[in-house]
């Protein structure tokens, strides 16, 4: 990549890790790293122009189907892909059917950006982690290949130990924290070969862990508010994205209504 080079457009596509889910705000919506990369971009450069056609919940098939042919259309400098996911952490899933649908979507908007970039996802170290280990390098295999094939970028999230620390996980154990999202938004920014500002790998300072009191109330907690509504929303076959509209669907000038740059712990 060239180092310090000038970005002018950039449009983010995927599901609620691209959304910026757990990013809160003090309005109430989400940032997360795409805003915080598009925020840093347009520092640099007059006039820069930001869409974000995430919505949470998007399986590949839906993010192919509803953001790859409006995203094409936009010829951004800058596009970031990032989905599969969803489908890979499901009870069942066809594997074959995921591969061939990124195939798809970056076949599409490769011609039709300046430079494509997908990411190897971060996951949270646990369990869940564990059983669906396999499925998820699977699909970072297929990431490594397609890029290699197109002249994508890749944004290695998983081989970064630090991003599993829980730490960095909001309640839910499904989204980054706004330390996490600040940090994915430094890996980015520092794939597309701008100055490093910080090194994002460093492993956060160790602290004791909490008691066994403490975390059996967390995973009641989790259980609850967010294991089972997600069950009961795989049952039901919808969608916590259903009827939701992107929050930046044209690829307009960046003109942030507040800040996009989370403070540090």
């Amino acid at each position: 990549m060239e180092i310090n080079a000038t970005y002018n457009s950039f449009v983010a596509l995927g599901d609620s890790f691209t959304e910026g889910m757990s990013d809160l705000r003090p309005d109430g919506s989400y940032g997360g790293w795409a805003d915080a990369l598009a925020g840093r971009l347009a520092a640099r450069s007059p006039g820069f122009r930001y869409a974000n056609l995430a919505v949470r919940g998007k399986l590949i098939g839906q993010i192919v189907e509803e953001q790859v042919g409006p995203a094409a259309t936009m010829e951004a400098d800058v596009v970031t892909l990032v989905g599969g996911l969803n489908d890979a952490l499901r009870p069942k899933v066809d594997m074959v059917r995921v591969r061939d649908l990124l195939t798809e979507a970056v076949e599409r908007l490769t011609p039709a950006c300046g430079q494509l970039v997908l990411m190897r996802s971060p996951g949270r170290n646990g369990p869940v982690m564990e059983r669906f280990r396999p499925r998820m390098e699977e699909l970072f295999a297929h990431i490594d290949a397609l890029a290699a094939r197109h002249g994508a970028l890749v944004v290695d999230l998983y081989g970064a130990p630090s991003l599993g620390d829980p730490r960095l996980w909001d309640v839910d154990r499904l989204h980054l924290t706004a330390e996490g999202h600040r940090r994915v938004a430094e890996a980015v920014w520092q794939t597309l070969g701008l100055e490093p500002e910080e090194d994002w790998r460093t492993p956060l300072p160790p602290t004791a862990r909490p008691r066994w009191a403490s975390r059996r109330l967390a995973d009641a907690r989790f259980a609850k508010e967010h294991l089972g509504p997600w069950i009961g929303r795989r049952l039901t076959g919808r969608s916590s994205g259903d009827g939701r509209a992107p929050k930046r669907p044209e690829l307009l000038p960046y003109a942030p209504s507040v800040s996009v740059r989370s403070e540090r712990p």
